[in-house]
């Protein structure tokens, strides 16, 4: 098959599409997960300051990165659907080397010496205090690689996990009930990635408490909970846009493949 060819074909072009979609959100969920934000005060609220694990209040604070991780995993979820467990893993390990590669390339950044006049132009900010950027710089992209290291252990655990999960259910479900093998696989992997992320970056590589880590990975996960559940409509949307672009008869021996493979 020529290159053309190989580009017009339209199974090609969906897993193309699908994979783009998969890595460009797992490596800016990577890049943006050292930031914690209040998902209360961000909408306008107080925060609820629920009384968990004695006297730690829990809040819905969370990581930037946990917005994007469902859009993986739905994406997952219909990479699945159609290409089977090895279309998977295929698109699991190049996310992971091109996640390793952003780490090797953020690490290599933070050691070059940096350049006087980007002291000087950046030495005051906008308050009038001395700031130091390259501190600042460092200190920021340190955190996301202890969130990329992380996260590259939690989201092949969460991959193989979701995988597993999805075809047991589809072997019990048949071609029905998408929305169940869909989001049961997403809600089992991302508990379970939830978790481990924090406790690898923020514990075992950071100053959290067990408290600490507890308390956001639940509020990391009802968020997930939710969305997953929420965007279940949107699974049935992209079944109805891809089963159209590829024919309905191709689009069923997709999946009818997939699932005898997997």
């Amino acid at each position: 098959m020529n290159a053309k060819s190989l580009l017009s074909d339209k199974k090609t072009m969906l897993f193309m599409v699908l994979s783009g979609i998969f890595i460009t959100n797992a490596l800016i969920a990577e890049i943006i997960g050292g930031k914690i934000f209040s998902f209360e005060q961000t909408l306008g609220f107080e925060p609820l300051d629920i009384p968990l694990f004695g006297d730690f209040l829990i809040q819905f604070n969370m990581t930037a990165g946990v917005l994007l991780w469902p859009v993986v995993f739905i994406t997952t979820d219909i990479i699945n659907e159609y290409f089977g467990k090895k279309g998977v893993r295929k698109i699991t390990f190049i996310t992971v080397g091109l996640i390793a590669y952003a780490f090797v390339a953020i690490y290599l950044a933070m050691k070059l010496v940096p350049a006087e006049f980007w002291l000087n132009v950046n030495a005051v900010n906008e308050n009038g205090e001395a700031f130091d950027i390259n501190y600042a710089f460092e200190k920021v992209l340190t955190q996301g690689l202890n969130i990329i290291f992380a996260s590259l252990v939690a989201f092949v655990i969460g991959q193989f996990v979701d995988v597993f999960v999805f075809h047991k259910l589809r072997r019990i479900t048949g071609k029905k009930k998408i929305w169940l093998r869909a989001t049961g696989s997403t809600l089992v992997s991302q508990l379970i990635d939830s978790f481990v992320v924090l406790f690898v970056a923020f514990y075992f590589l950071g100053p959290w408490s067990i408290t600490q880590v507890l308390a956001v990975g639940i509020t990391n996960y009802i968020y997930k909970f939710v969305i997953a559940v929420g965007l279940t409509p949107l699974l049935y949307i992209a079944h109805y846009i891809i089963d159209n672009y590829l024919g309905k008869e191709t689009a069923h021996e997709m999946m009818e493949s997939a699932s005898r493979e997997s």
